[in-house]
């Protein structure tokens, strides 16, 4: 079997289909005409976000027996026209769970304890503690929304916390055990303090967290958002800050992204995203939750793990 590396993944998953015979391709500086020209040749894709595998690609693809993408989502794949076509769709979010429930748990304490904001002022030469007074988190109630791999992970890590914590699933039930108690959305509008997002972009997650969305808050709370980044109305979040809704935000991901999310979408930056970069109340981060040493050889490792697995029903 012949792979093809669209994307740059650790080596971890080139060694270990090697070792399974496979021929492994690099395909990481070819254009997207240079992948579908040759899209044919191949039996399998390693990708992370660098193109969309969509139905173009997928017919040019014949004889494709699996995608593999070093990640959680899916959404650049066309998942279900694979599936179709009998194309096995593998993803690692085993591989990074652990380095986004870390990223935000450090997110949050960050924003709590304005380490962010009062560092910098440090090093200006301002000593303002009464200013930087903070918040700590025991005894608050976190909802977490999406209770697949990080957002178990993180459940685990709020544990030492001495933290309520709530978690619905829309696709998962009787989950509850001593980290969380299971529960509706209902539920998390009336008692969250601390919300935190952990689900996939869907048509149906696209702009989830909205006006309406916030309206329904019985609390001030404090948002958290390591999922992705259209799952957020950002002008909606910026009118929650604005009426106390919102108390502060955690965005490692944000709308304006561009899909293979190296970049914002547009030079120009939009009103929304200004204003969050202004607010102290916003702590920022390009993306990178997932994003540690060790996470990029665990996803190769968990991707190499599955194809072995499948290996016989790809064969």
């Amino acid at each position: 079997m012949r792979i093809l590396f669209i994307d740059t993944v650790h080596e971890h998953l080139a060694s270990h289909l090697t070792r399974m015979d496979f021929e492994c391709v690099d395909g990481t500086k070819w254009t997207r005409a240079e992948i579908l020209s040759a899209a044919d040749s191949f039996d399998g894709a390693v990708i992370r976000s660098r193109i969309k595998l969509d139905k173009e690609f997928l017919d040019a693809a014949k004889n494709l027996r699996f995608i593999a993408r070093a990640g959680a989502g899916m959404e650049n794949i066309d998942v279900d026209y694979a599936k179709m076509l009998g194309i096995e769709c593998f993803n690692a979010p085993e591989g990074n769970r652990d380095a986004v429930a870390e990223h935000a748990i450090g997110m949050l304490l960050s924003l709590f304890n304005h380490i962010n904001t009062s560092d910098i002022e440090v090093r200006k030469g301002l000593w303002l503690r009464e200013e930087n007074r903070g918040v700590e988190l025991l005894g608050r109630t976190v909802g977490i929304i999406g209770y697949g791999n990080t957002g178990q992970a993180l459940a685990k890590r709020l544990a030492g916390f001495g933290v309520l914590t709530y978690a619905y699933d829309k696709h998962k039930k009787g989950f509850a055990d001593s980290l969380v108690i299971e529960t509706n959305m209902e539920s998390i509008y009336q008692e969250a303090e601390v919300i935190s997002l952990h689900v996939p972009l869907t048509e149906e997650t696209s702009h989830m967290i909205n006006d309406e969305f916030f309206s329904k808050l019985n609390y001030p709370i404090f948002l958290i958002n390591t999922s992705r980044g259209k799952v957020v109305d950002t002008e909606a979040l910026v009118r929650a800050i604005e009426s106390g809704k919102v108390l502060g935000a955690c965005l490692d991901v944000l709308e304006y992204e561009k899909f293979n999310f190296e970049q914002i979408e547009s030079q120009a930056i939009p009103a929304a995203l200004q204003y969050l970069i202004d607010s102290p109340r916003v702590i920022l981060t390009p993306h990178i939750a997932g994003w540690t040493n060790e996470s990029n050889a665990k996803m190769a490792h968990v991707l190499g793990e599955k194809i072995q697995l499948a290996y016989s029903k790809v064969h």
